[in-house]
């Protein structure tokens, strides 16, 4: 039973609650940040989100729902930061599928299917679109990449200048971080300190403590890409490991 005035809680402290059952504080939260949703979904769609008419904003609301029971504060990041880019990617995972079928949708305020003749323009709008969605999409991991690495002490800046510069040796850096990832101890250290566990570290992996050291800010770089939804970033890693 909640002993204070709802308005006074910690939002975290909500979250926790509704994760532990409170149906209540659940609805209260999805009634009370209607507003930040429908704000979140309006820029993915570039119009304006009428909570009562849009498709759009349904979807980012169940996101919205999904960020509230799955969000955990030990991954460094606010709940409002997390769930934007959940509600964010839903939605543009909708949009994609509204695409993907045979029948005829806008793509935004200022497009519409039923006033262009030509087939090939059709594509080319949607091609377009598609690009513009993506380049956005690209963009918005780097800003909640950016912001995850200030909680490791960290930056693009410093990842740039500190990357291993030859393919082998970066590839080896990667075998590491999915290593480390994998290992439910030392993930949980990294977790904690916000650092790599270099002694314990040096013990599972092929690769000296020197090496480690070297490499500490690209390996906990790539560990937090492995431990967020990063669809594009990820495209990085593939084939490694």
């Amino acid at each position: 039973m909640v002993s204070q005035p709802v308005e006074e809680m910690p939002l975290e402290e909500m979250i926790a609650s509704v994760q532990q059952g409170d149906e209540s504080l659940q609805n209260y939260l999805l009634k009370s940040y209607q507003p930040f949703i429908a704000k979140s979904v309006s820029e993915v769609c570039k119009r304006y989100i009428d909570p009562q008419k849009d498709d759009e904003f349904s979807i980012g609301l169940a996101a919205f729902n999904e960020a509230i029971l799955s969000y955990s504060p030990d991954k460094g990041s606010s709940f409002l930061s997390f769930s934007k880019l959940v509600v964010k990617r839903k939605v543009i995972d909708y949009i994609r599928y509204v695409q993907r079928t045979p029948v005829a949708t806008s793509l935004d305020e200022n497009f519409d299917e039923e006033q262009m003749e030509n087939p090939t323009e059709i594509v080319a709008v949607k091609e377009i679109y598609q690009q513009e969605q993506e380049a956005w999409h690209r963009k918005e991991e780097i800003i909640d990449f950016k912001e995850k690495l200030r909680v490791y002490k960290l930056s693009l800046v410093e990842l740039t200048e500190g990357s291993p510069k030859h393919k082998d040796a970066r590839e080896s850096a990667i075998r590491v971080a999915k290593q480390l990832y994998d290992d439910t101890d030392l993930r949980e250290y990294v977790y904690r300190k916000k650092k790599l566990p270099i002694k314990d570290l040096v013990r599972k992996v092929d690769v000296s403590k020197k090496t480690l050291e070297r490499n500490r800010k690209f390996i906990l770089a790539i560990f937090v890409v492995l431990d967020e939804d990063y669809m594009y970033l990820k495209e990085y890693l593939k084939g490694v490991g």
